[in-house]
């Protein structure tokens, strides 16, 4: 009998320290609203967030799904409390527009190296010595990339809404390729889903992309499709004066991205642990575009992705830990 009661006591003891402590975690009864795209890829990053988050206390929503400016103003309002997929300089007019650095806290870098820019198929690419989008302007170039018989090449761009239609919708008239060049929006994932059906028919192919996301991942570049580089940097907007050319003297038009957690700034100057954790958080690239793919292979579900996330954890644990552990000693 008395063996159970030194069991009962330290069972005891357990809980009232778990609750004393659970008591003591800075997000206690607050609760949180994270915000992404409809581009189911970035709920990774965003639920990887979230957990963290939870373990400082914090009660956290599922992501909601918006267009970036709408996520942006939303945050700027303290309707929602965060992203984890700010890209800069790609979304800096947005993030400018919705009240920038006075409304947002972001410090910290999520993740490094995201690239972007056009491709085409390397069997084009090789036969026809195409490497610099300005080849375009030929019309007999333009023309092995119709595919609606109109003449005029055509360039799979981005969905509406997004940091890159602007860009590209700019870069077409830069470089002078209106003439010989439609660039479609649209649904993002249902064009490069007609991009990828052409290309297994052995049909040229020319498209935007981004990396980390699965794309590059069934189209290799390198082996299946090739980058295609720019004749000079030119960006509309807050990024005008950013020079795209890269040390080696390529240049792919735009800039290599970073992407950072963006917070309401109220919120993060009320939640100094929460801040904290947002600046230290990172995620490898090559983590992202592993994750990713294995979505697009079918493993794409709520459960999987939590899964994804409790995997990535789990193989990282000691990190996890030291981020949330510094973000709870912060006063």
């Amino acid at each position: 009998m008395r063996h159970t009661t030194t069991i009962l006591a330290a069972t005891l003891a357990t809980l009232v320290t778990t609750s004393a402590f659970a008591a003591d975690l800075p997000g206690k009864g607050i609760t949180v609203q994270p915000i992404q795209s409809t581009i189911s890829e970035e709920t990774f990053q965003t639920e990887l967030v979230s957990r963290a988050l939870e373990k400082l206390g914090y009660t956290v929503n599922k992501p909601s799904e918006v267009d970036y400016n709408v996520g942006y103003t939303s945050i700027a309002s303290g309707d929602a409390t965060f992203t984890a997929v700010n890209w800069q300089p790609l979304h800096d007019d947005m993030y400018a527009a919705a009240g920038g650095d006075k409304k947002f806290y972001r410090e910290g870098v999520f993740v490094t190296g995201a690239a972007q820019g056009y491709l085409i198929d390397k069997k084009t690419a090789d036969k026809y010595h195409i490497t610099n989008v300005e080849q375009l302007k030929d019309p007999k170039i333009a023309k092995l990339f119709d595919s609606n018989g109109d003449g005029k090449a055509d360039m799979m761009g981005c969905t509406p809404g997004w940091g890159c239609e602007a860009v590209i919708n700019h870069q077409n008239e830069a470089y002078k390729l209106a003439d010989t060049v439609t660039v479609n929006h649209g649904n993002y994932s249902a064009m490069m889903a007609d991009t990828i059906a052409r290309f297994k028919e052995g049909k040229p192919v020319l498209y935007y992309t981004w990396t980390p996301y699965w794309v590059s991942d069934v189209l290799k570049p390198g082996k299946d499709v090739v980058w295609l580089q720019v004749p000079f940097s030119s960006l509309p907007g807050e990024q005008k004066d950013i020079d795209t050319k890269l040390p080696n003297g390529a240049n792919y038009g735009f800039p290599v991205n970073s992407m950072h957690i963006v917070a309401n700034k109220a919120w993060a100057e009320k939640n100094p642990q929460a801040a904290k954790l947002f600046s230290l958080m990172k995620l490898p690239l090559a983590d992202i575009n592993a994750q990713n793919s294995m979505m697009h292979s079918g493993h794409a579900s709520e459960a999987d992705i939590q899964g994804h996330v409790d995997g990535w954890i789990k193989a990282h644990q000691a990190e996890f830990d030291g981020w949330v552990n510094e973000a709870l000693a912060t006063k």
